[in-house]
């Protein structure tokens, strides 16, 4: 079974607590704090595996989970880190973020890996905190909370030429001639319902891989017949063979069939118009052929067309050689097509981190303030001393918060709602 997409949810490790712990060796009065920090979570991980093709080990996997950090531990021990979770997948493997459509990683190189969800990291054991002003703190940090996230994932076939067109042209029969592959072959309409690969030896030294994708029907780009669900394989290849039946067997014209594929791939991501494709004219040895390919080649004189019969492997010497041509003319711009050209990834940097900072006022005197990169800190502390609680007060000026209120309305003894506490701002 080929499988090329799939949601799963991704809970990288949490970080294991710090430890309020002292020393309480004989002969050692006034050991001081000794207690360790956490160790960090597991982080989860995809890692290319050439030995798969498909994601269907992930296919009842609804649930990442690495393994979260061990507590510190006494005598200024550090607990255990967790153990990272590694996915294998196939090369050509697309991650993405669920719910913002960020690409988080695309593997397109033997070996590479990428961090979908990042470990958390340990909370501190209570003897980083000691100070001139408190030689034995009682006090130590949560570990910080794992990444967790909704993935989708996407297989998408790496591949450097591409067999388009509508269903039993010849495609396949192409791809068994000229290769080692056996897809599956017959005289119905998508016979082929998984992409098929094949290395091809041009005979000149030169080779290349061949993608054999199902096909395509008028309005596939909006997900009729097999769809978008292989339209996307076909982003990857840097040379379109456009696969003609110009026998016309199953009674359309074959130059409408070549507007309505060309048109559809248009509507699915205009950028593949820019690839350069070659035409094959298949199934010569039918009775209207010779006037479809003329009727063709008047219409679109700059097309260079290759006139074949598949299933003889008759004129598919010169069309290998063609597209050697093409693949070397590509790889000599330097192009790579690894992230898909349909999305774009954007890096920015966050030079306002009040940008996090949301409050609103629920009543006269009453706020609620809200922040993510605050709940991190927020989630660390234990509020049971009062040491604790006027460390996180002193992080939040340092961090900018008192200032964000002020400048927002909120004032002196106004009370201020975060998480499940409630604090009177103090305009000091």
């Amino acid at each position: 079974m080929f499988v090329d997409k799939i949601t799963l949810e991704a809970k990288a490790g949490d970080g294991g607590n710090g430890i309020v712990a002292f020393r309480r060796e004989k002969y050692v009065p006034l050991g001081g704090p000794s207690g360790g920090d956490g160790g960090a979570g597991g982080s989860v991980i995809f890692e290319v595996d050439t030995n798969k093709s498909t994601l269907l080990d992930l296919r009842y996997q609804h649930h990442l989970k690495a393994e979260n950090g061990f507590n510190g531990k006494a005598k200024k021990m550090h607990g255990a880190s967790g153990q990272d979770l590694v996915v294998y997948v196939p090369l050509g493997t697309l991650i993405k973020n669920s719910d913002t459509q960020e690409v988080i990683g695309d593997l397109v190189e033997v070996g590479q890996r990428v961090i979908v969800a990042h470990g958390g990291k340990g909370g501190r054991g209570n003897y980083r905190f000691a100070s001139a002003k408190n030689s034995a703190p009682d006090f130590a940090e949560f570990g910080e909370d794992g990444e967790e996230l909704s993935i989708t994932v996407e297989l998408r076939v790496l591949a450097d030429v591409g067999l388009v067109g509508f269903p039993s042209v010849g495609k396949s029969t192409l791809l068994s001639v000229v290769s080692k592959a056996k897809p599956e072959i017959a005289d119905y309409p998508f016979t082929t319902l998984s992409p098929n690969l094949g290395m091809v030896e041009v005979g000149d030294g030169r080779s290349f891989v061949m993608a054999d994708l199902p096909g395509l029907i008028e309005f596939a780009s909006e997900g009729k017949g097999l769809g978008t669900q292989f339209l996307q394989h076909i982003e990857r290849c840097k040379v379109l063979v456009h696969v003609i039946d110009m026998a016309a067997e199953d009674q359309r014209d074959p130059l409408e069939d070549f507007e309505i594929i060309n048109n559809e791939l248009k509507q699915y991501n205009p950028d593949l118009m820019k690839r350069p494709m070659i035409v094959v004219a298949n199934k010569m040895d039918g009775d209207d052929a010779k006037d479809n390919v003329k009727r063709f080649k008047e219409k679109y004189p700059k097309i260079k067309v290759f006139e074949t019969i598949t299933l003889i492997n008759e004129g598919l010497q010169p069309l290998l050689y063609e597209i050697g041509d093409q693949l070397d003319e590509e790889k000599n711009k330097g192009e790579i097509l690894s992230a898909p050209i349909s999305e774009e990834v954007v890096f920015t940097f966050d030079e306002k981190p009040k940008d996090d900072f949301k409050i609103e006022q629920i009543d006269k005197g009453l706020w609620r303030f809200e922040s993510k990169r605050i709940d991190r800190r927020f989630k660390q502390i234990e509020f049971t001393d009062e040491y604790s609680s006027m460390r996180f007060a002193h992080t939040l000026r340092r961090m900018g918060v008192d200032e964000f209120m002020r400048e927002n309305g909120v004032k002196d003894g106004d009370t201020v709602i975060y998480q499940n506490i409630q604090f009177t701002f103090i305009d000091s």
